[in-house]
């Protein structure tokens, strides 16, 4: 029967209607992925050897590969905004900077296809920027968005780091709920969270010996994802190189179930927070456990989506399976990707 199950991450309420899912759909059909992308493209701006919009030649990389935005969000230069003259008119300053990451050079290949040896060196390449930018900038944000229905205009393999001078809204809510869970149970909320879901198991994804992947128990998305550290880690940065393999072994783990369950490639947008840095890191940030969100928009087949839209957007977020269901579904999917089975 629908209930409404909190989320103590975000201080907000999730409505779960698991019957929705069987009503028939007439709706908007998404176009699949395409499965042709080129390997290499001199006219994608991302490849090799390619030139960008600001007319700067990309070096043939082997690797991973960093640069500015070319089009980036926030500046480190920008000027103070005029003051308001009301309360209910306020504006602040918004400094910072905008980086791209390619995880690897060839265009046709997704995080679940590469080696593991590849993705750890992304990952090693997140934990650098984020030391890097957070040696000044308060919050540095590592996201990445797959696929066309998640906004992404370029099918090259990458993400974007962006740096501010504030802590943005998801950060500063999560700031304060596990500051306030952490002196109230005098434990770190992810910290027990991930242990209460490794004992019940009925959420569990896929573990290893350091990380844990849950559909948690307070899932707004059909097939979101928490993936979480099984020791108290507050940065990218304080992972050891064991726990850097591991985590890369997690991750093509689920992303290979993700890109299986309807034998697309997989759209998501997915982040890392970890404790803000910057000045924060003279402070006490013992509330924090870092971790990584998966939001998946996809919930019937590769062509129909899950739209937040109406009651989503005017009362609060609902979803049409049960994360138990959901977890059982992307469990019980085999670890090899659909494109490297024997036919």
């Amino acid at each position: 029967h629908q209930h409404s199950r909190y989320n103590p991450l975000r201080d907000e309420w999730v409505l779960v209607s698991a019957h929705r899912v069987k009503r028939p759909w007439q709706g908007q059909l998404e176009k699949p992925p395409p499965e042709d992308v080129p390997r290499w493209d001199p006219k994608n701006p991302l490849c090799p050897g390619a030139t960008r919009a600001n007319g700067k030649v990309n070096p043939h990389y082997e690797g991973t590969f960093v640069f500015p935005n070319d089009f980036p969000a926030l500046q480190p230069d920008a000027p103070e905004p005029d003051e308001g003259d009301h309360p209910l008119f306020r504006a602040a300053a918004a400094r910072g900077v905008c980086k791209v990451m390619c995880f690897h050079p060839h265009s046709d290949l997704t995080l679940p296809l590469m080696s593991l040896l590849e993705i750890r060196a992304v990952i090693d390449a997140w934990a650098e920027l984020e030391a890097e930018l957070g040696a000044s900038y308060p919050w540095v944000q590592i996201f990445e968005n797959k696929g066309a229905m998640m906004g992404c205009s370029n099918p090259h393999p990458h993400c974007q780091v962006w740096a501010s001078s504030f802590l943005p809204n998801e950060a500063r809510l999560e700031e304060r709920t596990q500051r306030q869970h952490h002196s109230q149970h005098g434990v770190p909320m992810l910290l027990e969270y991930a242990e209460q879901e490794a004992q019940r198991k009925e959420r569990l994804v896929v573990e290893n010996e350091d990380w844990l992947v849950v559909v948690p128990y307070w899932a707004t998305w059909p097939f979101q994802t928490l993936l979480l550290p099984r020791r108290h880690v507050l940065r990218l940065r304080d992972l050891c190189d064991s726990e850097r393999d591991s985590l890369a072994s997690i991750m093509r783990r689920l992303l290979i179930k993700y890109d299986n369950l309807f034998q697309v490639s997989f759209p998501y947008s997915m982040g890392w927070h970890g404790a803000p840095t910057g000045p924060h890191l003279q402070e006490d940030c013992g509330h924090w456990q870092l971790h990584a969100h998966y939001y998946p928009p996809l919930l019937r087949s590769a062509t129909v989506r899950k739209f937040m839209v109406g009651y989503e957007m005017l009362a609060q977020a609902q979803r049409d399976l049960t994360p138990e269901q959901a977890a059982e579904r992307l469990r019980a999917l085999p670890e090899v990707h659909y494109k490297l089975r024997p036919q």
